[in-house]
C-alpha cells in the first residue's frame, strides 16, 4: 500500500535536507582540500566518463526516445541528445578544469594601514551550490566539475526529460571523487523528478545551500526568482542580436550571421534577431538574407527584408524580443547603430550581442553603450560559452549584474573574506 499523499511529502522533505546536510559536510572538506586533490578528482570523473561511456549512452537514449515520444522540439531533443563526441568533450572539459589556476587562496589584494594592521582579501569557496537545469546532460559534468574546482559542494537538479542521462554521468563523478580521496557527497543528484524537490531546494535546505544557479527557460529561471529565499545567479533568456553595420565586409558579414543563428540553435548564444544598418547597399540585406535561407532558417522580417524572398514571412510584434532556439530568426533594419542599440536595449535580454563593422568608433560606440554581459565586435554570438572564454566550462551565462556576470566559471563560484593580521594592535576608545 503506497503512503499518504502528507508522508510522501514529508518523506521527501526529509530527504532533501538529508542531501543538504551531507552537502555542508563536504564543502567544509573540499575547503581544505589542495589544489592537487581536486585536480586528481577532476582527472579521475573524466576518465570515468570516458570508461562508462555505454551505459551513459544508453541512458540517454532512453531519455531521447521519451523526448520522441512526446512530442518535444527538435532543437530541444539536440540539446538532450548524447554522442560519443559530446561525452569526450564533457570529459575534456573536466581535463581542462583542472588546468586552470585554482582560485581558492588567491590573494586579490592586500595593504597595510597606518597603524600597522595588514589586510588582506582572499578568495574562498562559497559553500554549497544549488544547480537547477533542464534538458542539457553536459551541465551535470560541467557544473560539478567546476562547483568542485572552486571548493563548493554541488547539489544538483535535473529535469525529468534528462534524468536518466544525469543519473548516469553523475555515477562516473562519484566513481571518480571517490577514487581521488574525496567525499562523493561532493557532488549529489537529486535522486527524484519530482517538482517539489526544487521548492525545498529554492528554500535552503534550513541553511545549506549559499546560492541557486538556474540553467533553462523562462518559466524556470521566473520561479526560481519567485520562490528562492538564497542568492540566484540567473540567466533570464538569451534574446541575442546581430548588428550588421553599413561599414561591414559583406563575406565576414555572411559568415558571422549563419554561424550565430544556425551553427547550434538550442543554445542560448545563438542570435535570435538580425539588425542591418539601413543605410548600407539593397546587396547586404539581400545577401544576409540569402544566405540564412540557404542554410534552411525560416526568416521572420519587416518590409526590407520580405522585399528580399517571397520566402521570408512577415515579423509579428512578438518575433521581436523572442527567444526562438529553433532554425528561426527575426529580422529588422534600423537607423544606424544607435538605431541597433536602442532595439537591443528595447527587446534584449542582456545576455550576449554583436556588431560586425569595420569602422572602428561605431564599434565602440555598440561596445560601450549595449547594456549586455557579453558584447562582441566582428564575431559569432555563439562564442557565448565558458569553454570558449577559457573557463574550462560554465555553469550558464548570468544576466544580472550582482557578483557574477556572463560566464559563470571557477571565478564566478568563489567568494572572498578578509584576512587581518596585527601585533597586538587594539582600537583606541
Amino acid at each position: 500500500m503506497s503512503a499518504r499523499p502528507e508522508q510522501q511529502a514529508e518523506d521527501l522533505r526529509e530527504a532533501m535536507l538529508v542531501i543538504g546536510s551531507k552537502a555542508r559536510v563536504a564543502a567544509r572538506e573540499l575547503a581544505l582540500a589542495d589544489t592537487a586533490a581536486k585536480n586528481a578528482a577532476l582527472c579521475a570523473m573524466a576518465a570515468h566518463l570516458r570508461s562508462d561511456k555505454a551505459a551513459i549512452l544508453k541512458a540517454n537514449a532512453a531519455d531521447v526516445e521519451a523526448a520522441k515520444r512526446n512530442g518535444l522540439a527538435t532543437s530541444f531533443i539536440d540539446r538532450l541528445t548524447l554522442d560519443e563526441t559530446r561525452i569526450e568533450a564533457m570529459a575534456r572539459g573536466l581535463e581542462e578544469i583542472a588546468d586552470l589556476p585554482d582560485p581558492v587562496g588567491a590573494v586579490l589584494s592586500e595593504w597595510t594601514r597606518p597603524n600597522g594592521l595588514r589586510i588582506a582579501r582572499v578568495r574562498v569557496p562559497i559553500g554549497v551550490i544549488g544547480i537547477i537545469y533542464e534538458s542539457r546532460p553536459n551541465v551535470t559534468a560541467d557544473a560539478g566539475g567546476l562547483c568542485l574546482k572552486a571548493g563548493n559542494a554541488a547539489i544538483l537538479r535535473t529535469g525529468s526529460d534528462a534524468f536518466q542521462s544525469a543519473r548516469a554521468i553523475h555515477a562516473a563523478l562519484a566513481a571518480g571523487l571517490t577514487a581521488a580521496g574525496l567525499p562523493a557527497n561532493a557532488i549529489q543528484l537529486v535522486p527524484t523528478t519530482d517538482r517539489r524537490a526544487v521548492g525545498h531546494l529554492l528554500a535552503g535546505l534550513e541553511g545549506a545551500v549559499d546560492v541557486i544557479v538556474p540553467r533553462g527557460g523562462r518559466s524556470l529561471v521566473e520561479r526560481v526568482q519567485s520562490e528562492a529565499r538564497v542568492p540566484v545567479f540567473a540567466h533570464l533568456e538569451g534574446i541575442c542580436h546581430t548588428y550588421v553595420d553599413k561599414a561591414a565586409d559583406l563575406e565576414m558579414a555572411q559568415r558571422i550571421v549563419v554561424n550565430a543563428k544556425m551553427r547550434r540553435t538550442g543554445i542560448c548564444g545563438a542570435t535570435e534577431c538580425l539588425l542591418v544598418d539601413k543605410a548600407a547597399s539593397d546587396d547586404v540585406m539581400h545577401a544576409l538574407v540569402k544566405a540564412l535561407l540557404d542554410a534552411g532558417c525560416e526568416v521572420r522580417g519587416d518590409a526590407a527584408a520580405q522585399a528580399v524572398d517571397e520566402r521570408v514571412k512577415p515579423a509579428a510584434p512578438n518575433d521581436y524580443g523572442k527567444e526562438f532556439l529553433d532554425s528561426i530568426i527575426a529580422v529588422k533594419s534600423v537607423g544606424g547603430v544607435d538605431g541597433a542599440i536602442d532595439h537591443i536595449a528595447r527587446f534584449g535580454s542582456q545576455h550576449t550581442d554583436a556588431i560586425v563593422t569595420s569602422d572602428e568608433k561605431a564599434a565602440e560606440r555598440f561596445l560601450k553603450r549595449v547594456d549586455s554581459a557579453i558584447v562582441l565586435h566582428n564575431a559569432s554570438t555563439q562564442f557565448a560559452d565558458g569553454g570558449e572564454f577559457g573557463f574550462g566550462a560554465e555553469i550558464g551565462i548570468a544576466t544580472g549584474k550582482m557578483h557574477a556576470r556572463g560566464p559563470v566559471g571557477v571565478e564566478q563560484l568563489t567568494s572572498f573574506k578578509y584576512i587581518v593580521r596585527g601585533v597586538g594592535q587594539t582600537r583606541p576608545g
